[in-house]
């Protein structure tokens, strides 16, 4: 049986993909939800939304011995407020790795309470779990694993694509759960590349991908529990993306590449990510140069988040029994 401490040693690589000091339990009360309801449509419109800040990456660091990444919420002044329903973003900008025999990426390890997103655009990652799900993405592929109640899950670069090496760039959101369904059974949604919303954006600017929610009318393949949108959109030069959301609900942008400027007003580089204030509803972003953003919005869920390692709860009540439930084998099992 492991121990409390034993279970944050083996888990340090999460702990640290956490963004929280391993040990350390993150007990925060966010604020009322907003009564705002739907998949949050994008119309034009509106007050404009004002800007809270823009904020240069962090320091990258490794998850495990395959993750390259920076974990923007860790400088974002009361992120779990600010950002609810997103706990946690980890980017991996583009980076060559060289072929090899030996395995990358993290080995077995738990989740509850949570749901966690991972989006491919270049590289290969396969993923097995618990529940005996699992799979391969690849470019343009998204693998949304709903924890839930409790799952053991892996994830390594795709054997394929250890041996032969080349460009990897991928991101992993972590979506809280509303009390309601943080004990629901886990399950596993593979949304494939040809599966993906996509709109075409006016005059030529661009296009966008849906991943989660609506955009222009056009839904994306991913069952959620509470409404959000998660956008992946590529600018031409001079191309303008516009988005418009209820006031209430959260809004941030990761430039992944190219300049842009942002509600004519500042300009935001590659890497940069772009927090909203909750007042006014239109955000209108021009690209400067080629660029590529992924877009987060959703509703609030404005409940009490409780967070020690891999486990996301309202409660250290809740909390002690995720770490007796895992410590009783009730995750199930799965070999490394």
């Amino acid at each position: 049986m492991l121990t409390r401490r034993q279970l944050l040693s083996a888990l340090a690589p999460v702990g640290v993909l956490v963004g929280t000091r391993s040990g350390t339990m993150l007990d925060t009360t966010t604020m009322a939800s907003s009564q705002a309801t739907g998949g949050g449509a994008a119309v034009q419109g509106g007050s404009r939304r004002e800007i809270a800040g823009i904020y240069q990456p962090p320091a990258l660091h490794w998850v495990g011995d395959g993750f390259r990444v920076a974990g923007y919420f860790s400088i974002i002044p009361d992120a779990v407020r600010r950002l609810d329903p997103f706990l946690l973003l980890d980017y991996h900008p583009s980076h060559v790795y060289a072929p090899s025999t030996r395995r990358r990426g993290v080995g077995v390890h738990p989740h509850r309470g949570f749901e966690t997103v991972t989006i491919a655009w270049q590289g290969s990652v396969a993923h097995h779990d618990s529940t005996g799900a699992g799979g391969l993405i690849g470019p343009g592929d998204v693998q949304w694993m709903t924890a839930g109640a409790g799952i053991l899950h892996k994830e390594y670069h795709a054997e394929s694509f250890a041996q032969q090496g080349g460009p990897f760039q991928m991101a992993q959101l972590w979506v809280n759960l509303p009390r309601a369904h943080k004990m629901t059974a886990p399950r596993y949604q593979p949304l494939t590349a040809d599966g993906m919303g996509q709109v075409s954006l006016a005059s030529g600017s661009g296009t966008v991908r849906i991943i989660a929610g609506e955009y222009a009318g056009v839904r994306g393949p991913a069952k959620t529990f509470t409404p959000m949108q998660i956008l992946d959109a590529r600018l031409t030069a001079g191309g303008l993306f516009e988005l418009s959301v209820p006031a209430q609900h959260n809004v941030a942008v990761l430039v992944m590449a190219g300049q842009v400027r942002v509600q004519d007003a500042a300009s935001a580089g590659a890497n940069d990510f772009v927090l909203f204030e909750n007042r006014g509803e239109h955000i209108a972003i021009t690209a400067q140069s080629e660029a590529q953003l992924l877009v987060l919005a959703g509703e609030p869920i404005g409940e009490p988040v409780v967070q020690y390692g891999p486990f996301v709860m309202n409660s250290r009540q809740e909390i002690a029994q995720a770490v007796a439930d895992f410590n009783r084998g009730s995750f199930g099992y799965l070999a490394d």
